[in-house]
């Protein structure tokens, strides 16, 4: 089990990192990880969707940006760079953590070129600080010419007065943030578009499909680095070029202020486009259509035990059923094996029109997940045979069946479980762990040992055993870093003696106390630091985008060595959480409550998601606990992918890798890491949720 997960996790991940992508274009991004020339930004905009993570450096900084395409004129990015002999020559280096965005406000045509507004830095330390507004227009099909303003960074080279200042003279000054300001940081710079500007710009010329020349006048002078003596800057030119490798895989060389030798890569990826991979998914069964004479194969039928078995081939677990041979069947089922639960209905679907009495006209089919049912969907037999074949058939079927609320079990014939209660595996696992302080890119690895064993199909204990393979000395004591409970930042502290640890233990139980209710009850060792209970009530009909839901938590702090004690500390925690799901495939969270730290407060996250099984998002959260009490970066905040399996291995699976970019790991906004929250549970089976999202793969 465990070493079939490793191999499609480390597979979907390998997928990443090599940024495959289908579309060819003629955009580059520059060495922050945007679209642009070399040093400076142009005004393109990437397909929408697209995925960049580009890793540049010369002497003085190294870079590390992710971008994201969140709308089709709409990017944002966050970056982490390390800045060498930050206050001169001998001095330490820092670690800065960053975040752009940018809009393109007018799109290319025969008369306008495309047109940009940015803010670099607009949410950091402000060390990388800029704002500008920036056009580029191709003149043939070869070159590209970009002209722009820029204030901050962008404005400190032969920089002339704002002439914003005529509507207020805040505008005119761009006040120097202090050194404690600097280290802070993470919160808003408030000095957009203030202080000089300044004119930079540049050119392309694409030489071939695969390599492409650039030249640029860049405005930012490198003040405080040419100033403290660790940059020769001797020129505003700077030289490059951009090789395409192969399609999603960009390498940049430049030469930076006639000094500086600089080189980058850049790999893409868009989600929305998968890859031609082979694959083993079975073929779906087709459709059987009955004879004329319904009545006369009403002889012909399954047993429990056929049926059960020809679900099993699909990774379809029968739960229990209610056939009759007269018109109408009702099939409650878990499945196992796809991430869409419409592409599993379809398989039900299939298989009942194979294996039921010709006179059965209607189907009931009920999914379940973690033991709870999650909806109860009614289609028409006859609509199965007529559009099976049809471009338009899963939008027919859609628009004929009805979902609602799922039943008792009443009238359902239960089936005896066949499946193992317990399980277990063995095999590798390895963590990447990225913009961890001042470490950019950390690795752990080692051995995962899994126990799962199911009392019932909605009550079940889970367990991991991990055996760290990677060198990591003791730690003595704890470091208080403001005067908060340390309930994150001694996470370094954790496992770290060498011995097997107990990452989680945990029973849990599903249940549906009501209407359109969902409950769950998880008790044990919750996460790597935090045990206790958590209990959690969920309100979602199936047709509305909305839910609402309540957790409530007791938890204590664990012990380092991560076995079975706990330290003295212990905390009420939970949140009130309301969820709306956008039609255009934008998800909205906000979580009110206490956290473990016992600071009060909200987090606020926009997830968008593909109907593929990607997920982008990005969220922050704010708390009593004040800015410079918290610590660097002053609140929390960070962005989040996941990505499914599937979509790299070609095969059916509900397995998915999710990373988190976080600037920084602090105390303050903590919440409990608890696995199997309701929502996306719940959601997964619902009409105003991933079910209906995805019904296009009904006849998948």
């Amino acid at each position: 089990m465990q070493g079939k997960r490793f191999t499609a996790s480390s597979c979907a991940i390998a997928a990443l990192l090599l940024g495959q992508s289908a579309i060819a274009q003629d955009l580059s991004y520059n060495l922050y990880g945007v679209p642009g020339l070399i040093d400076t930004p142009n005004a393109r905009s990437a397909p929408d969707a697209e995925i960049a993570a580009t890793i540049s450096a010369f002497s003085l900084q190294q870079r590390g940006s992710f971008s994201f395409q969140l709308l089709p004129r709409l990017s944002g990015t966050f970056r982490y760079t390390g800045i060498s002999e930050e206050l001169g020559p001998g001095t330490d280096g820092t670690f800065d953590r960053s975040f752009d965005i940018r809009y393109q406000l007018v799109r290319e045509t025969d008369i306008w070129p495309d047109i940009a507004i940015g803010l670099q830095d607009f949410l950091g330390t402000g060390d990388l600080s800029a704002e500008y507004i920036v056009a580029t227009k191709r003149l043939t099909p070869q070159i590209d010419v970009t002209a722009g303003l820029g204030w901050g960074r962008l404005g400190t080279r032969n920089g002339f007065d704002n002439p914003l200042g005529a509507l207020d003279p805040w505008f005119d000054d761009r006040p120097a943030r202090g050194r404690a300001e600097f280290e802070e940081g993470g919160t808003p710079t408030g000095q957009y578009f203030r202080g000089d500007m300044a004119v930079f710009g540049g050119v392309t010329y694409e030489y071939s499909d695969k390599l492409t020349f650039k030249a640029e006048y860049s405005s930012d002078a490198y003040v405080r680095e040419t100033d403290n003596g660790t940059l020769d800057n001797r020129t505003p030119l700077n030289f490059g070029l951009n090789y395409t490798w192969r399609p999603g895989l960009d390498l940049q060389a430049a030469v930076l202020h006639g000094s500086e030798l600089a080189a980058g890569a850049t790999l893409t990826l868009n989600p929305r486009i998968r890859q031609p991979v082979s694959g083993d998914e079975i073929a779906p069964p087709p459709v059987r259509i009955r004879p004329e004479d319904a009545q006369a194969a009403l002889s012909w039928g399954t047993s429990e035990d056929q049926l059960r078995d020809r679900l099993k081939e699909e990774g379809i677990i029968l739960v229990g059923h209610d056939v009759r041979a007269d018109t109408v069947a009702r099939v409650r089922y878990t499945n196992t094996q796809f991430r869409s639960e419409a592409q599993a209905m379809g398989r039900v679907a299939r298989i009942l029109s194979a294996e039921l009495p010709a006179a059965v006209e209607t189907f009931v089919l009920e999914p379940m997940q973690a033991g709870i049912p999650l909806q109860s969907t009614t289609l028409q037999r006859s609509d199965l045979e007529t559009f099976e074949n049809r471009a338009t058939g899963a939008a027919e079927i859609a628009a004929r069946s009805t979902t609602e609320d799922a039943g008792s079990v009443d009238g359902l014939t239960i089936v005896p479980n066949t499946e193992p209660k317990f399980l277990w595996g063995l095999g590798p696992y390895a963590n990447l762990i990225v913009f961890n302080g001042d470490a950019p890119i950390q690795l752990d690895y080692g051995l995962d040992l899994r126990l799962q064993y199911a009392f019932a199909p909605n009550l079940e204990v889970k367990g991991l055993i991990r055996q760290s393979l990677r060198d990591i000395p003791l730690a003595d004591e704890t470091e208080a870093e403001n005067d908060l409970q340390n309930v994150r930042t001694d996470g370094r502290f954790y496992g770290r003696d060498g011995h097997p640890v107990i990452q989680s233990l945990t029973l849990a139980h599903y249940g549906r106390p009501g209407e359109n209710l969902y409950s769950r009850v998880s008790l044990g060792y919750l996460e790597q630091q935090h045990g206790g209970v958590s209990t959690e009530l969920l309100w979602k009909p199936t047709d509305s985008r909305f839910a609402l839901g309540a957790e409530l938590n007791y938890t204590a702090q664990r012990d380092f060595e991560q076995l079975f004690g706990f330290q003295d500390y212990d905390v009420v925690s939970g949140h009130l959480s309301g969820y709306y799901s956008f039609a255009n495939g934008f998800h909205t969270q906000v979580d009110v409550g206490r956290y473990l730290a016992g600071d009060w407060g909200a987090t606020f996250a926009l997830d968008r998601e593909f109907d593929n099984g990607w997920r982008v998002g990005a969220y922050f959260t704010l708390t009593d606990v004040p800015f410079d009490e918290f610590g660097e970066g002053s609140f929390d905040k960070g962005i989040r992918i996941t990505v499914p399996h599937d979509f790299f291995l070609g095969n059916a699976s509900r397995d998915k890798v999710t990373t988190n970019l976080q600037s920084l790991r602090r105390d303050g906004g903590a919440r409990l890491e608890v696995d199997g929250r309701l929502y996306d549970i719940v959601r997964d089976g619902h009409t105003a949720g991933r079910f209906g999202d995805t019904f296009g793969r009904f006849w998948r």
